[in-house]
């Protein structure tokens, strides 16, 4: 893993006491939320490796809800995640899991709302704050989280990421990262795609609007 300054080392301006179990978990949290568009009713949280030994001791299941909860590593409330989740109306299961992951700091997000709408999550916390999203709803993908990103649920058909790299590329924004995955031939598909700067809403709007796109999600830097 390179890192691009000595803040990656050191971790971000955070609730303690570590930037991996503690700030690297509420930014997946925290991704997690906003891929979700809402407050959910229900999260549960299985946890792998080393967060699964130790996320009550470094916070980690603080640090995970308060991202849920759409809270900064750095703010203040942190501590009190659970009991704010709970008068907010969230159930909050935590679950300890045995098996081996890539790893050590795995967890698994699954978040519904109550009407159908769900989420499921797989994140990594890999040092200094910095995190990984290895899996969206079934979707095998690399997210970093850094930057702003956008994902592109479309149908898997001939011409759909020619038609939103054209979108981007008319607006004048530069695509740093971008992956595409898909479960079946022809069937659903999504593209993750990092920029070096956030999406305006004008080009927003014409890749929601492009056919073959179910849905455009905004993850906010």
């Amino acid at each position: 893993m390179k890192y691009r300054s000595a803040f990656d080392i050191i971790g971000p301006v955070m609730i303690g006491p570590s930037s991996s179990h503690t700030a690297g978990a509420a930014r997946i949290g925290r991704v997690a939320r906003t891929l979700f568009e809402k407050q959910p009713t229900k999260a549960v949280i299985s946890l792998y490796g080393s967060f699964a030994k130790t996320y009550k001791g470094h916070g980690t299941d603080l640090a995970l809800v308060a991202g849920i909860l759409d809270f900064d590593t750095f703010d203040d409330r942190i501590p009190d995640a659970l009991k704010i989740a709970e008068e907010t109306g969230i159930e909050v299961q935590f679950l300890t899991e045995n098996a081996v992951t890539e790893h050590p700091n795995t967890v698994k997000i699954n978040l519904y709302d109550g009407e159908g709408k769900e989420l499921e999550l797989i994140g990594i916390s890999i040092g200094g704050g910095t995190i990984e999203i290895t899996e969206i709803n079934s979707f095998k993908l690399k997210l970093s989280g850094a930057n702003p990103a956008i994902l592109v649920l479309h149908e898997d058909r001939f011409g759909m990421i020619s038609a939103v790299t054209s979108i981007l590329s008319r607006n004048e924004i530069n695509i740093g990262h971008m992956e595409v995955s898909r479960k079946d031939r022809g069937d659903v598909a999504v593209m993750v795609i990092e920029m070096d700067h956030q999406i305006d809403d004008g080009s927003f709007a014409e890749l929601s609007f492009l056919p073959g796109v179910t849905q455009v999600i905004r993850l906010v830097d």
